[in-house]
């Protein structure tokens, strides 16, 4: 184990995870002692429907990118304490950016998800389980900006955007 002068993020790490509503792989690249880069592509999903009753419940899926710089806090800390820190197992902050682009959909029907950013900044933590497998929680609130064209005509809309993280995953 390092000492708490040597505790710090992972040089590099590669990984799956997934959730209630996605699945994405991912790379964070060290910066700085608590400093990691976070690049991520993968696919959110999304539940639509007018109720469970008339059977018209839908899915979609869309295509993500994202990058986010994290801040691993409490990672000295942990390491005094004795505490699990490999694989950037602590809490962080971040600016999370994700970018919807409107390539492609999976969907039940004609569904179609606009281009569309978001900047949420996010607290979570991580945390890992035996050797390779982790989970990780977050929750932000920030703002999304939508690229509408209809008929000719932009209909952007910028509006509050709420983040909650749940995943599991598995790091390499």
């Amino acid at each position: 184990m390092a000492t708490a002068q040597d505790a710090s993020v992972e040089k590099s790490i590669y990984g799956i995870q997934t959730g209630f509503l996605g699945i994405w792989a991912h790379n964070e690249s060290r910066i700085a002692d608590k400093f990691a880069i976070r690049s991520e592509i993968g696919f959110d999903a999304g539940l639509f429907g007018s109720g469970f009753s008339n059977n018209n419940l839908g899915y979609v899926l869309t295509p993500v990118l994202t990058v986010e710089p994290r801040w691993y806090y409490n990672i000295k800390r942990r390491d005094t304490k004795g505490r699990r820190t490999a694989n950037n197992s602590a809490n962080f902050l971040t600016a999370k950016i994700n970018y919807h682009p409107d390539w492609f959909t999976i969907s039940s029907d004609d569904r179609w998800v606009h281009n569309q950013i978001a900047v949420i900044p996010t607290w979570g933590i991580r945390r890992v389980i035996g050797k390779h497998f982790t989970y990780e929680t977050a929750i932000g609130l920030g703002y999304r900006y939508t690229f509408r064209k209809s008929y000719g005509f932009s209909t952007n809309l910028g509006e509050a955007a709420f983040d909650l993280d749940l995943r599991i995953g598995y790091t390499f």
